[in-house]
């Protein structure tokens, strides 16, 4: 075979994802961790240890303060797009390789999260919602995600290192109250293929009565 050749087909596996050069040493097959995400044990598990759960991952804070929340956030909130917000953006990598693999952000409403350490570009002590908690009293007690699997933007694939025609998996989580009054919407985007996502739950045994006021 010949060394253009070789070049070639060496382009092609690099554009794909699945080798990596490492300068001054060689190249690489690319290891192919998966992440393990579980929505419904994130709360359990950090009320268990009161602490944030960061595994092997290094969370960067690339923002936080106030801003106009974007039209599909808005949307789940019930609230008017632009409307003032607390948003803390962030970018997770990899502890071992530095290789990212993550993009976050959360949205609080100001009576929630304005004037506190939550407008502020740090790690928080703790998972989010237990400092959501602790500074209003009110206890998460219901959430909804909702998962698209789709492109990414271009910024999108430029922070995360994407090889052409990758995909990325996007949920956007929200999290409410008591009274049914939102707390936060996290939103979080990963490379589809270093993503395994986990929903473990209980089987209903009884089908749900109907209202009296469904009732015909």
């Amino acid at each position: 075979m010949s060394l253009p050749t070789i070049r070639q087909a060496l382009g092609v596996l690099r554009a794909e994802g699945l080798i990596e050069s490492r300068h001054g040493i060689g190249t690489f097959v690319k290891e192919q961790r998966r992440l393990q995400r579980r929505s419904r044990g994130r709360y359990g598990s950090a009320r268990d240890h009161q602490k944030l759960l960061t595994h092997h991952l290094r969370h960067d804070i690339v923002f936080a303060g106030r801003g106009p929340v974007p039209g599909h956030i808005a949307e789940v909130m019930g609230i008017e797009p632009g409307t003032e917000v607390v948003i803390r953006r962030r970018h997770l990598f990899d502890k071992d390789t530095n290789q990212p693999e993550e993009i976050g952000a959360s949205y609080l409403p100001v009576e929630v999260a304005g004037g506190t350490f939550l407008e502020q570009p740090k790690v928080v002590p703790t998972a989010l919602f237990l400092c959501v908690e602790d500074l209003t009293g009110r206890r998460y007690t219901r959430a909804h995600d909702q998962w698209i699997a789709r492109m990414p933007t271009a910024e999108e694939s430029g922070i995360l290192e994407l090889p052409t025609g990758a995909s990325v998996m996007h949920v956007v989580h929200v999290a409410r109250d008591e009274d049914g009054d939102v707390l936060e919407v996290s939103e979080s985007i990963w490379p589809a293929d270093r993503v395994i996502v986990i929903d473990d739950y209980l089987i209903e045994q009884e089908a749900e009565q109907p209202t009296a006021a469904s009732e015909v």
